[in-house]
């Protein structure tokens, strides 16, 4: 995926780094995960995914297990995932995901982000032939790595491509072979850092600098928002 993922892996790493409520996040990552299949990690692939990346970003233990008791508690938070759709400025595209105990208050919440730059909402489903979803697994890369041996091991498990960076290797499928592929990494013991359903535009656009400094502003906004776990866009 070149050039263009490293720019989206940087751009979205760097805005990650800084959110400062990225634990809260990952905490309803896994209270979600947690009420749909079980809170025993070992019967629910979901919950254990997410408990999975929260140690990847080096969420204390005691918070995790805080995010699954709550999902236990008769009286606790009762988030739903829902998903927003809109025009930023410069007619960048972006999709949102959020995780809500309210939807009221975040519809709200994002679309006076999106007015605040001259963008608006679309109805939802609008941007779906404009994004490829996909399961991308995060992998420190092995000593003695072999890629075209891993490469004939994964492909019955819906493997699209493989992507060594540096110390890191990349696995693409596409996002109905997520439990495929993350059983098949599983079974051959191969020790996943992250593994999250992404989004990535079909037709990637090029922005000046001063149009990607404003649109960069909004998604700083977006990405601050305490309802907002993700934000995709179309930037090449």
């Amino acid at each position: 995926m070149g050039r263009a993922f490293e720019y989206r892996r940087a751009a979205k790493e760097k805005r990650w780094d800084k959110m400062s409520k990225i634990f809260p996040k990952l905490a309803r990552s896994i209270t979600i995960a947690a009420k749909e299949g079980g809170t025993d990690p070992d019967m629910n692939a979901k919950l254990r995914t997410a408990i999975q990346n929260a140690k990847a970003q080096n969420m204390p233990k005691d918070n995790i297990e805080a995010a699954i008791k709550r999902a236990e508690g008769k009286d606790g938070d009762d988030y739903v995932e829902v998903l927003y759709e809109g025009k930023g400025p410069h007619g960048v595209l972006v999709v949102v995901e959020c995780a809500t105990d309210n939807s009221t208050r975040t519809v709200a919440n994002v679309k006076s982000y999106f007015n605040k730059a001259g963008g608006s909402l679309v109805p939802t489903g609008s941007l779906d032939y404009m994004f490829n979803r996909k399961a991308v697994f995060e992998l420190v890369s092995p000593d003695n790595f072999d890629q075209e041996e891993l490469e004939l091991e994964l492909i019955d498990a819906g493997l699209e491509e493989i992507e060594e960076n540096e110390d890191k290797v990349y696995i693409y499928g596409d996002y109905t072979n997520f439990g495929s592929l993350s059983q098949a990494l599983e079974e051959k013991q191969i020790e996943v850092e992250k593994s999250t359903l992404q989004r990535f535009p079909t037709t990637p656009v090029e922005f000046s600098e001063e149009q990607l400094e404003e649109i960069e502003k909004m998604l700083d906004k977006l990405e601050d928002d305490d309802d907002v776990q993700a934000v995709y866009t179309n930037i090449e």
